[in-house]
């Protein structure tokens, strides 16, 4: 049995979601509230040092890191593929995959906008500029990597899901929610609406899963719940 330590919000938990319901992988969540500070429970703490989610318990081996569980599940069941191709194809999931883990998500995660606001007195609106600021840098990056590839088709990587559209979704999820502008994003929209077609998807999105407030905003929209949402 796998076990995930998971917040309904969370991108990095919601790309590790998405490729276990890709998988067909059963899991229990086990949710831990970042907004309460539960992260940072000593016994949580014990199971994951840097106080963050996800985390993945399997077999007795703990695994945190969200790209490092998806490779980790790829090696575990191979069938979707996320990580595959040719060299350059790996590279490039990967290139798109750290763009948004590496570059965008470290200035825009929630402690970060805590600290701000704790340290610089932020305000909603100021911490959502400072949010603006770098995730828009980086899915315009993204957006002009996807063009002059020529790779993306229904995914970043023609028509095969993979590890960047795993990366892409929660990240597109976020913009919507800070409601920033995504017109200039065509290819990523195209992917996202392309994807959210997908049941994995839907079952994985922070409004189907068990901690989720019964009222949360549907910010991707017009998909129907499900009643189950962490198991396949």
């Amino acid at each position: 049995m796998i076990q995930l330590y998971s917040y309904f919000r969370s991108s990095t938990a919601y790309r590790v979601r998405i490729a276990l319901q890709l998988k067909g992988l059963a899991y229990d969540t086990i949710p831990v509230n970042l907004v309460k500070g539960e992260q940072s429970a000593p016994l949580y703490k014990d199971v994951n040092p840097m106080e963050a989610v996800p985390t993945l318990v399997h077999d007795g081996f703990t695994l945190s890191q969200s790209l490092a569980i998806i490779e980790y599940l790829d090696e575990i069941a191979p069938q979707p593929r996320l990580i595959a191709g040719n060299a350059q194809e790996k590279a490039y999931i990967r290139q798109l995959s750290s763009l948004i883990a590496t570059d965008i998500h470290p200035l825009t995660n929630l402690r970060v906008l805590k600290h701000i606001a704790a340290t610089f007195g932020a305000d909603d609106g100021a911490k959502t500029v400072w949010y603006g600021r770098w995730a828009r840098q980086g899915m315009l990056a993204f957006e002009e990597l996807l063009r002059q590839n020529g790779r993306s088709g229904d995914y970043c990587l023609g028509g095969q899901v993979s590890m960047a559209d795993l990366c892409l979704v929660p990240q597109m999820y976020n913009m919507r929610r800070y409601k920033l502008p995504v017109d200039d994003l065509p290819l990523c929209c195209r992917i996202e609406d392309h994807c959210l077609q997908q049941d994995a998807f839907q079952r994985a999105a922070p409004e189907n899963q068990p901690d989720a407030p019964p009222d949360l905003e549907r910010i991707h929209g017009g998909r129907p719940p499900y009643i189950n949402p962490t198991h396949p």
